[in-house]
């Protein structure tokens, strides 16, 4: 195993620099094969913990969340509508997680629909659908309204690493070369807890927009990261997964108070798509240790 992987004296200055961690999470870190980013903060008093926090990671379908909001914001603007049809073809079907590849061609559902599907159940189709009406490009724009300057999506969801399509949709990011090797979208730790920050305040689009936005992500199935060891409690998330990587990105509610956590690991060496696998088994650690650190439980 790479010694540097298990020693935090192989990390840049800019990291070692960072304040200490508690104990516990640093252990988490240090025993880990990979690469670990992460932020939280609790929403009542501002006091927060991060780690590689303003570092850009690759988002995978965590970038489904800022796409969500931009939709929001079109239909509140009169530049779309939750009702209006949306046609699913076959050549639009990609594989990965979601349903509507299962469905026929010519089917018609509502971009309300559509966006709902894009969460709960991280449909790729669905989010390339969404793409095609509110394209990526669009999505970016609403995010420099937010402050986010650091998320972006790239490109539309070319499918599961079994059966790829050719990569389509790209934004101007996206075509950046710097920026190549973020695949679907690229965030910060810190700018995802902001994202929803801002949701909590209700101040992505409208507070009404915001608490429905919420609503969608508390309804999202994948719970086995931040929602595996914090059961009983409301967590509203969206997470992400690739062969390397595993992503995260939550609102916690206990009755103590509200955290907002965002956490990425990369590098693993090997592709592990069971619910144990190692990236989500760290998640889950560190979400449940984040939120004690903070006062959450």
């Amino acid at each position: 195993m790479d010694l540097c992987r298990r020693s935090f004296l192989c990390l840049p200055a800019a990291v070692l620099a960072q304040p200490a961690l508690p104990g516990p999470i640093r252990r988490e870190i240090e025993g880990f094969d990979g690469d670990v980013y992460f932020y939280a903060r609790h929403l009542g008093t501002g006091e927060s913990i991060g780690w590689r926090e303003n570092e850009r990671v690759r988002t995978a379908s965590t970038i489904k969340l800022p796409i969500m909001a931009a939709v929001f914001h079109k239909v509140r603007a009169g530049e779309a509508r939750w009702d209006e049809p949306v046609e699913l073809r076959e050549q639009d079907k990609v594989s990965g997680s979601g349903v509507l590849r299962e469905l026929s061609h010519g089917v018609k559902l509502p971009l309300r629909d559509l966006v709902r599907l894009m969460i709960v159940v991280s449909d790729n189709t669905a989010t390339n659908l969404v793409l095609d009406r509110i394209p990526a490009d669009a999505v970016n724009e609403f995010l420099d309204t937010l402050g986010l300057k650091q998320t972006r999506a790239l490109r539309k969801v070319r499918g599961d690493g079994t059966d790829l399509k050719a990569p389509s949709g790209w934004s101007r990011a996206g075509l950046l070369e710097e920026n190549r090797r973020f695949g679907l979208g690229v965030s910060t730790p810190r700018e995802m807890v902001e994202l929803m920050a801002l949701l909590d305040a209700g101040k992505v689009v409208s507070a009404e927009d915001s608490r429905e936005m919420l609503a969608i992500l508390e309804r999202q199935q994948y719970k086995d990261g931040i929602g595996r060891k914090l059961a009983g409690f409301r967590v509203a998330s969206k997470s992400g997964a690739l062969d390397a990587l595993r992503s995260d990105v939550g609102l916690v509610t206990t009755p103590k108070a509200k955290v907002a956590m965002a956490i990425t690991v990369d590098g693993m060496k090997q592709p592990d798509w069971t619910e144990d696998n190692p990236g989500l088994l760290l998640i889950a650690r560190l979400a449940r240790l984040l939120a004690e650190h903070l006062g959450a439980v």
